[in-house]
């Protein structure tokens, strides 16, 4: 397997080019999944308040054998804090549940417009920098248009934007627009999700077999091709590694056009969640 790539942020931090997610991974077999990711070369967790697991995560960290300096833990502000206290305070209780003392990457999980205190949220992270419980901050589903406020009113650009990106719905304006910014994209859900059948799709099985790789693999590069951070989950030790050993090879301008190709829009989204209009605590 090649070395796993970096990626370099406008806060001046590198962070590896993929990553491990976490969603719906818990408990006593969810320790086992992230001990098991962390083996196979994984070094960014990717964690939220909202997936209930951020206890099992930290037990992940205590419990490896590899230095916690060299691992990224990340995690997501839930939309019931975005008041700026609330905010402040969440921030350090989510540190208390991990048993950590600092994020390496702590993100706003939804903008939530319709409440309207995205802002508030933002500040608080880029003061929560400042007095050192994190290391790097960003942003999840911000459209342009929140993106554009809170760098307004604080002067601060996020470092990253982690968004819904799969071949389904590449959300290439968005990526583009985060790249015209600075913004490293993270991409959510690459790989679809159980719902939709991407992994099986005709074109991406013939890409496949052309490069001799997995489906997934190609996804994952198809993100890599396009300076998209990919945060990805499996509970397999196989799969944890397959999906990591993708540099070995490059797609083609041609197999990356079929790819972004399969896009359905909006109607491509794994769960409809458009970020104007999705309420994460409903």
């Amino acid at each position: 397997m090649e070395k796993l790539q970096t990626m370099r942020l406008n806060d001046g931090t590198s962070l590896p080019s993929i990553g491990f997610g976490t969603v719906q991974v818990k408990g006593a077999q969810g320790v086992t999944s992230v001990l098991s990711a962390i083996e196979a070369g994984y070094r960014l967790i990717d964690t939220s308040t909202n997936y209930n697991n951020e206890g099992m995560v930290g037990e992940a960290v205590r419990r490896s054998s590899t230095p916690r300096e060299e691992l990224i833990i990340s995690s997501k502000l839930p939309g019931h804090s975005h008041g700026y206290d609330r905010a402040i305070l969440m921030i350090q209780e989510s540190l208390y549940r991990l048993g950590l003392d600092y994020f390496d990457k702590y993100l706003i999980h939804w903008p939530l417009p319709k409440q309207g205190q995205y802002e508030e949220a933002w500040q608080a992270l880029v003061d929560a920098q400042k007095f050192g419980l994190i290391k790097t901050i960003g942003v999840s589903n911000f459209l342009s248009e929140h993106l554009e406020k809170i760098i307004e009113k604080t002067g601060v650009t996020p470092a990253t934007n982690q968004i819904e990106r799969h071949p389904y719905f590449n959300n290439n304006e968005l990526v583009e627009y985060n790249k015209s910014r600075g913004i490293v994209t993270e991409a959510w859900s690459p790989l679809g999700r159980e719902i939709n059948d991407v992994l099986t799709n005709e074109t991406i099985v013939k890409i496949a077999e052309k490069y001799n790789k997995e489906p997934a693999q190609i996804i994952i590069r198809w993100n890599l091709q396009n300076d998209v951070l990919t945060v990805v989950k499996s509970s397999s030790y196989a799969h944890q590694k397959a999906n990591l050993d993708v540099f070995d090879f490059e797609l083609s301008e041609e197999d990356m056009k079929q790819i972004d190709a399969l896009d359905k829009g909006e109607a491509g989204r794994v769960e409809g969640q458009h970020p104007n209009e999705y309420e994460e605590f409903d």
